[in-house]
């Protein structure tokens, strides 16, 4: 099987987040994903570009999201980094958004989302890059 590898960059505006379903059907069509890995790659993809550009970026057009993906026959590897001022994982409160007292919250679903589809996930460059694995 051939490796398929994608770069490209982002402006920090809600209108470039909303290309990556797009972005992710065109991938899928050349490196022949099944159904479920587009789906659970888009999910994933949408969120950590979105919190790239609203948590990290704050939203300025001046900075931009770069996204690498690279996939292979056996996993989806993706790195997204933000030139924002940083993340560290540890200090964010680790919530349940399906937790009975958190199902109205509006916020707080990226990082769980993130942990329970991603077959691995890493916060590097001071929480700046985010880089997670699908296995294939």
């Amino acid at each position: 099987m051939t490796d398929y590898n994608y770069r490209f960059t982002l402006k920090s505006t809600h209108d470039e987040a909303v290309k990556i379903p797009d972005i992710v059907d065109g991938i899928q069509l050349e490196s022949s994903l099944s159904e479920d890995e587009t789906s659970n790659f888009k999910l994933l993809l949408s969120e950590a570009v979105d919190n790239a550009i609203q948590h990290g970026n704050e939203y300025d057009p001046e900075k931009s999201v770069e996204v690498e993906i690279i996939i292979t026959g056996h996993e989806i590897k993706a790195s997204i980094s933000n030139e924002g001022k940083g993340f560290d994982p540890s200090a964010a409160a680790p919530t349940d958004p399906t937790a009975e007292e958190n199902l109205l919250n509006t916020s707080g679903r990226g990082i769980f989302l993130l942990q329970e589809l991603a077959d691995s996930l890493e916060f590097i460059n001071q929480g700046k890059t985010l880089q997670f694995t699908l296995n294939r």
